[in-house]
């Protein structure tokens, strides 16, 4: 006689909360976070929190020939140190320096972003503090946040973990796009100070710091004045106000925003074929971050400047007669910033290596 396949007990009450995923914590996450994401707005912005679209009107009339911008980042693994340090309130920061940084490297003005957000079990508090980052980010930005997702993945996240990214749109006269081509031999590099490590290089750090060195995040380092966690936390400065009126200042040739890569790295990417930049690391001491990572895993200074920014978060390459308006326009508006270098032509032929048509000159003064 044939038997049944056997088969295991069935709860005869699934449910969608059995499963992990809960739809109430869904929408007291979105209440809690509504008061935040609704100063973050713009003229342009219409409807409200709940659309299943984020509606934008852009003013076209001041644009002859209009482009648009996009740009789509995270955070990478810095949101594991807000985790195991419970600290959710600037991580935002961070996402949204990534994006609208990005969009000004070519003049454009960012509109609006959308954020999304996976967690492993929906914590509406810790949502909504993530969120009000954002949110404070996007002001400091001038853009709207328009909107934006947030998913519960039970069995694929852990409970408490979670990522998040963001999409940003930017908008440019085409005849003021900032472009490679721009660039003539004789311009300026003005460098723009980091707020220490950003967005990048957290892998390395997390490796050499909490693994090698076995320093724990709430131990006070005297190098800092603070915790090393507070250190790693540090928000990634926010840019794009501060580019955006130096372009209107200036006669900026293009921007580099200096992420994974590092400055030679990420400087390339601005430069036409046929020129080199030479930067001069006696020009600024890096924090003492990075003399702390180098110490303590022994890394050599090859890996750290294609891993960490180094202490420059942004280059302005611009022609000669418009520095000191550069540095003025960025004292005054309490932007650390200095001349890093120049842009010449090439002597013969670069190896084609990535970065190799970026030239790293001097040492570090007292690092």
């Amino acid at each position: 006689m044939p038997t049944s396949p056997s088969t295991p007990e069935q709860d005869p009450h699934a449910s969608y909360a059995a499963a992990g995923v809960d739809i109430e914590a869904g929408e007291e996450a979105v209440e809690q976070l509504r008061p935040y994401a609704e100063k973050a707005t713009r003229p342009e912005v219409l409807g409200g929190i709940g659309g299943f679209a984020g509606l934008f009107a852009p003013k076209l009339g001041k644009y002859t020939e209009p482009v648009l911008a996009a740009s789509t980042d995270g955070v990478g693994t810095k949101v594991a140190i807000a985790q195991a340090m419970d600290k959710h309130d600037t991580i935002g920061l961070d996402l949204v320096a990534m994006v609208v940084d990005d969009l000004v490297v070519c003049g454009a003005e960012p509109l609006f972003l959308q954020d999304y957000i996976a967690v492993g079990k929906l914590v509406p508090t810790q949502v909504a503090t993530i969120v009000k980052g954002i949110a404070e980010g996007c002001q400091q930005a001038g853009c709207a946040l328009l909107g934006g997702e947030t998913a519960e993945h039970p069995g694929l996240m852990e409970a408490g973990g979670y990522d998040l990214s963001a999409t940003g749109i930017g908008i440019v006269e085409a005849e003021a796009m900032l472009r490679p081509e721009r660039v003539r031999p004789g311009d300026v590099l003005i460098a723009m100070e980091s707020s220490g490590l950003h967005s990048n290089g957290y892998s390395l750090a997390r490796h050499v710091l909490l693994d090698i060195a076995r320093m724990p995040l709430d131990g006070h380092v005297e190098e800092f004045g603070h915790t090393l966690g507070e250190e790693l936390l540090v928000p990634t400065r926010i840019y794009a106000r501060d580019c955006l009126a130096l372009a209107a200042e200036t006669g900026v040739r293009t921007f580099a925003h200096i992420t994974g890569g590092g400055l030679a790295r990420n400087l390339e990417r601005v430069l036409p074929n046929g020129l080199v930049a030479v930067a001069d690391r006696g020009s600024w001491t890096p924090d003492q971050v990075f003399k702390l990572i180098q110490g303590r895993g022994r890394v050599e200074r090859g890996e750290m400047e294609k891993t960490f920014n180094m202490g420059v978060g942004m280059v302005a390459v611009l022609p000669p007669d418009d520095v000191d308006r550069a540095l003025a326009v960025l004292t005054a508006r309490h932007v650390p910033a200095w001349v890093l270098g120049d842009v010449r032509r090439a002597e013969g032929e670069t190896s084609g290596e990535v970065g190799s048509r970026v030239q790293l000159v001097g040492e570090h003064p007292r690092f």
